[in-house]
């Protein structure tokens, strides 16, 4: 199996250090996010890894050569031209050949927790288009699930918009779960979806995907004793740097 990283992003809301840096080497406990990630999927046995790279690409493929790879076989997805966003970017990294039709894992470089990935591995079932790592926390945006735990469609609680075609009052029947970055995707399921997006527009997200897709194409997977961090602001930068020691 393979991995891919989303590390091209520009990291906004981390600057002044990404005004400089890409937030995928901002540096936590010792380690940067990037490595968090790297060590997490080569402890899995996961070791030929996708990262796709834009603002300041070249950093990241240097410190990556300069660890060796930390172990790993790493290509990177050159986006270099133009930021993709994460379902563009897995678009492009198949169509210049670097992801094959073999399952996927593909999470986000600057969201750090304790999910245990062989646990991820076990509960996915190759008749599955794809597991969605997702938890029961407080947010503004959910994706909502049926009672087979499969994907129906999505809220913003705050503007109450709801996508693809629920109803505001039927959305509250659903279960609502906060996407944490992580799929576990079967890609031959996804390739017609992809083109059709990036007809329209290169950039898009896995969730515009996600809900391009018929109803009920993925399960939701939460992970037992999950705890995770989105590490996107810079005022949350002490509390990351003691979540991340925990780990």
């Amino acid at each position: 199996m393979k991995a891919m990283i989303f590390a091209a992003g520009l990291g906004t809301r981390l600057r002044p250090f990404t005004d400089s840096h890409p937030k995928a080497l901002l540096p936590l406990a010792g380690k940067t996010l990037l490595q968090f990630q790297i060590e997490q999927l080569r402890a899995a046995h996961i070791t030929d890894i996708v990262i796709n790279v834009h603002h300041f690409a070249q950093q990241i493929i240097d410190y990556v050569v300069a660890n060796d790879g930390f172990g790993c076989h790493i290509t990177f997805s050159d986006e270099t031209n133009q930021l993709l966003n994460t379902g563009g970017g897995l678009w492009h990294a198949y169509q210049s050949g670097l992801l094959t039709d073999e399952p996927i894992l593909a999470l986000n470089v600057d969201i750090l927790s304790n999910i245990s990935l062989p646990t991820l591995l076990a509960a996915y079932d190759t008749r599955d288009k794809g597991l969605l790592v997702v938890s029961d926390r407080p947010t503004q945006r959910y994706l909502c699930f049926d009672k087979d735990n499969l994907l129906c469609g999505w809220t913003n609680i705050s503007t109450g918009e709801v996508k693809p075609c629920l109803q505001e009052t039927l959305a509250d029947s659903y279960r609502r779960l906060a996407f944490s970055g992580m799929q576990l995707i079967n890609m031959p399921h996804l390739v017609p979806y992809m083109e059709t997006l990036a007809k329209v527009n290169p950039a898009f997200s896995m969730i515009d995907l996600y809900l391009s897709m018929p109803a009920r194409s993925f399960r939701a997977y939460v992970p037992n004793d999950y705890r995770m961090m989105d590490v996107g602001k810079i005022d949350q930068l002490p509390q990351a740097e003691i979540f991340a020691q925990s780990l």
